[in-house]
């Protein structure tokens, strides 16, 4: 049997994990934070929201149904800097797998560690608030990782959307027969909303992320997207001006996460950091217009000022998480455009909000 190799986590504030090196042997680092759903792993691992930090998954197996490739990828690649967990199987169960998750990461050169005591960490991230963190299999000394540690620089004021945007133009889609062209802006686009998009009868032509706004006009598209993605909103000011010029426009557009934070800052409202993130697949929201409850999947460390909204008069809040009262849902009084916080596409996770694609849809039938 080949001897298991050593790996370290340290984070920021000197706290130290030993246990088991897996995937790639070497060294990563980013901002760590955790997931708490008991399935999906690839396709969080895969979803470019997630780039720049480190997924610990509270989910005590990971691996034991393999990798799948032609389904569950989100993305072109894995965006995820590094992974920790507390079982790491080298063996799956799931006939249809291409291969481990093992041979996954090393194909992808993710650096990850296991047998780490998950509870505990997760406890120590949630009082603590999220920090970064840094993995390795080959630097086993606490003071020379904590060096390495201190390159990495902070999410906060990071700009990291045009470092996973597509690099041109392209569409999803069916012309002939597709009721509306709609304009997608690429933050870091998963692949589960375009099919959410086209399966509505959309023809969709994403756009790279600093696509100047005429250049996205002479498409003649019907309506916007603007899609999740990493880092901090508030670095995007190329973003917020893009989306303020969509919104007037008086186009439908529909936002999600990342989406959610354009549109509040591009109506001048601002964003913040959280102590921790929302990242799951069991988040409870109310949705203020219905009435009614949704179990959502949630990505973000970022959210909107409650207060500012609150006396902004051309928003109003649609949806609130139940768990922290943060906002998760918002519209425009004035003009046909939303946002939530989450992910109704939820792919991991509950299909409960995927009502609000339909909504942009209605939004789509009646402004043409």
């Amino acid at each position: 049997m080949t001897q298991k190799k050593e790996a370290l986590l340290l984070l920021e504030d000197g706290t130290a994990y030993r246990g088991f090196a897996l995937g790639k042997t070497g060294t990563t680092g980013g901002e760590i934070c955790f997931n708490t759903g008991m399935t999906g792993y690839q396709e969080i691992y895969t979803d470019p929201s997630y780039y720049g930090q480190i997924i610990v998954n509270t989910n005590s197996h990971i691996g034991n149904y393999g990798v799948q490739l032609k389904d569950e990828e989100e993305s072109a690649s894995v965006k995820i800097r590094g992974m920790v967990c507390n079982t790491f199987s080298q063996v799956y169960s799931r006939h249809t797998a291409d291969f481990s998750l093992q041979e996954y990461f090393e194909k992808s050169n993710i650096v990850g560690i296991s047998n780490v005591d998950t509870r505990h960490l997760v406890r120590h991230v949630r009082q603590s608030g999220v920090m970064n963190a840094i993995i390795s299999s080959e630097i086993l000394d606490e003071q020379a990782l904590m060096d390495e540690l201190h390159r990495i620089p902070s999410m906060s004021g990071l700009e990291l959307s045009s470092e996973v945007t597509t690099d041109s133009t392209y569409y999803v889609g069916q012309e002939e027969g597709s009721q509306w062209r709609i304009a997608v802006m690429d933050y870091g686009i998963k692949k589960s909303i375009l099919e959410n998009l086209t399966s509505r009868g959309c023809y969709c032509k994403v756009f790279p992320a600093k696509t100047p706004f005429e250049e996205v006009m002479e498409w003649k598209p019907d309506g916007f997207f603007i899609s999740n993605g990493p880092g901090d909103p508030s670095a995007m000011l190329y973003a917020v001006e893009n989306v303020n010029k969509m919104i007037k426009t008086a186009k439908p557009l529909f936002g999600i996460c990342l989406g959610h934070q354009l549109l509040a800052l591009s109506s001048g409202i601002n964003t913040y950091k959280m102590h921790q993130g929302h990242r799951g697949l069991n988040h409870p929201v109310k949705n203020l217009i219905t009435g009614l409850c949704e179990i959502t999947s949630q990505n973000h460390g970022f959210a909107v000022d409650p207060d500012e909204i609150a006396n902004h008069p051309d928003i109003e809040i649609t949806h609130v998480n139940l768990n922290d009262n943060t906002i998760e849902g918002i519209r425009r009084k004035d003009y046909p455009a939303f946002s939530v916080q989450y992910h109704p596409e939820a792919s991991p996770g509950p299909h409960d909000s995927r009502y609000l694609f339909d909504e942009f849809v209605r939004l789509l039938r009646a402004s043409n």
